[in-house]
C-alpha cells in the first residue's frame, strides 16, 4: 500500500512555482517560436494576405519550392559515436571574410512591404550576429542607409541588369563606394515568373485597396498603422511604380542579358563577384573558367521557372566539378539549421536564407530577425553535436545520404550535363 499524507504547504510552494508573466507581447510571441515554421505561423497571423503571400508564394504550381524543401527533408544523417563535441565552432571564412555562422541573409525585394522595419532590421540583426546581409536591387532601403544600419558588418549587394544599364552600373558603383565587399549578380530573372498568388490577390506596388483587402486588414491594424505612418516606400532602381510585381519586373528587367554583361560588371566591380541563379553543371564550369569567385545554386526560391532543378540535389555534382576552384553556395528551401548542416556536409561553403528571414521580420521586426537567427544557430549547433563534429570543416559527404524520391529518367543528366 502507498502511504498517503496531507501535503505540506511549504513543499507545495517549492513544487508549484508559477512562471513570471511576460508583459511584452512581441517578446512573448517570439519566445514561443521554436522553429522557423512557428515564425511563419506568427507572420501569417500578423500580415495582410497579399503581403504574406508575396513572401510565402512561388511561381505557377509552386512545385519548385515544394520540391526544394522536400529534398532537405529527404536526407539521412550518419552520426559518429563516442566523439564528444561539447563546444562547436560554427564560423566560416567566406569570400575573403568571416561569418560567425554558415549562412547569411539573402536579397529580398520590396521588403518594407512585408514589415515596415525592412532591410534596416535585417542588416542590423545580421551585423549583430556576425553574418553577411545582402541588399537587393529591388530593396526598399538605400545602399547608404543599409551601411549605416550595419556599419561594421559585411554587406553584400545583389544586382539585376536593367534595361537601362546606367541604373544597374550606378547602383554597383554606389555599393562599392559604400564598402559593400561582394556583388551578387543574379542571372535567372530575364523576365518575371508567373507568381499566381500575387495575381489572385491583386498584389501591387503601391498596394491597391479593394473590399477584400480592407476586410483582411481589419484584424491587422498594426500593419496598416506602420505602413501609413512611416516614410514612403522608395525603390532605388525603379523610376515608376504602379502595377503587380511581375509587371514591374518585366518593365525593368532586360531579357537580353548575356555573358557580355558579366564582363562589363566584372570590370567595374572591385570586390568579390558571385553569380546567383546557376542551375546546371555546365554553366558552373563556364563561369568558373571565366574567373568568378563563386556560384550560388538557386532556382530563385521557386519564384521563376517552376519545375526548375532542385539546388540541393544539384550541389554534389557542381562541387565535384568546380568545388576546388570556386566557392559553391546554395539557397532555396532552407527552413532548418539541419538543412544548412546537410548542405555544408555535401560541399556548400555557405548558404543563404530568404523566406526564413522574412518570416522572422513579419513576426516581430528586428527582434523577429534576431529570433530567426537564434533558432537556426541552435539547430546548427545541436545537429553538429549529435553528428559528433566540432567544426564545419569536419563535416563530410559521409555524414549525409540524399534519399531518392525524384529520380531523373536516364540518370543524372540534368545535373552532370552528360
Amino acid at each position: 500500500m502507498v502511504q498517503r499524507q496531507l501535503p505540506n504547504p511549504a513543499e507545495l510552494l517549492e513544487l508549484m512555482k508559477f512562471k513570471k508573466p511576460e508583459l511584452d507581447g512581441r517578446k512573448r510571441r517570439l519566445d514561443a517560436a521554436l522553429t522557423v515554421a512557428d515564425l511563419r505561423a506568427i507572420a501569417k497571423r500578423r500580415t495582410p494576405k497579399a503581403a504574406f503571400d508575396y513572401t510565402d508564394g512561388a511561381a505557377e504550381g509552386e512545385l519548385s519550392l515544394a520540391r526544394a524543401r522536400q529534398a532537405f527533408e529527404d536526407i539521412e544523417f550518419h552520426p559518429g559515436i563516442l566523439r564528444p563535441a561539447p563546444d562547436v565552432d560554427t564560423s566560416v571564412q567566406i569570400l575573403g571574410g568571416p561569418s560567425a555562422l554558415p549562412f547569411g541573409i539573402a536579397p529580398t525585394g520590396f521588403t518594407r512591404l512585408m514589415q515596415t522595419e525592412g532591410e534596416v532590421a535585417g542588416a542590423s540583426a545580421a551585423g549583430a550576429a556576425g553574418i553577411p546581409f545582402t541588399l537587393s536591387t529591388l530593396g526598399t532601403t538605400s545602399i547608404e542607409e543599409v551601411k549605416r544600419a550595419n556599419p561594421d558588418g559585411r554587406n553584400w549587394f545583389q544586382l539585376y541588369v536593367m534595361k537601362d544599364r546606367d541604373i544597374s552600373y550606378g547602383l554597383a558603383r554606389r555599393a562599392a563606394d559604400a564598402g559593400f565587399d561582394t556583388l551578387m549578380f543574379t542571372v535567372d530573372t530575364p523576365v518575371a515568373g508567373a507568381r499566381l498568388r500575387d495575381k489572385r490577390n491583386g498584389f501591387s506596388i503601391p498596394p491597391q485597396l479593394t473590399l477584400g483587402t480592407i476586410i483582411n486588414a481589419i484584424p491587422r491594424p498594426w500593419w496598416w498603422y506602420d505602413f501609413l505612418t512611416t516614410p514612403k516606400l522608395e525603390f532605388a532602381s525603379l523610376s515608376t511604380t504602379g502595377g503587380t510585381v511581375g509587371e514591374l519586373l518585366d518593365a525593368a528587367m532586360d531579357p537580353t542579358i548575356s555573358y557580355d554583361d558579366l564582363e562589363v560588371i566584372r570590370a567595374l566591380w572591385p570586390g568579390k563577384i558571385v553569380i546567383k541563379g546557376v542551375q546546371n553543371v555546365e554553366d558552373s564550369k563556364r563561369l568558373v573558367d571565366l574567373g568568378v569567385d563563386g556560384v550560388i545554386l538557386s532556382n530563385h526560391g521557386g519564384r521563376q521557372l517552376d519545375r526548375a532543378p532542385i539546388p540541393f540535389h544539384l550541389l554534389p555534382h557542381v562541387v565535384r566539378e568546380v568545388g576546388a576552384d570556386a566557392t559553391v553556395m546554395i539557397d532555396t528551401g532552407i527552413m532548418n539549421g539541419a538543412d544548412i548542416v546537410a548542405a555544408v556536409a555535401l560541399g556548400a561553403k555557405f548558404t543563404l536564407v530568404g523566406r526564413a528571414y522574412l518570416y522572422g521580420l513579419m513576426a516581430g521586426g528586428r527582434e523577429g530577425v534576431d529570433r530567426m537567427i537564434a533558432i537556426l544557430r541552435a539547430e546548427i549547433e545541436r545537429t553538429m553535436r549529435l553528428l559528433g563534429v566540432a567544426s564545419l570543416d569536419e563535416l563530410e559527404p559521409t555524414h549525409v545520404t540524399q534519399l531518392a524520391r525524384l529520380v531523373p529518367v536516364g540518370g543524372a543528366r540534368a545535373y552532370t550535363g552528360a
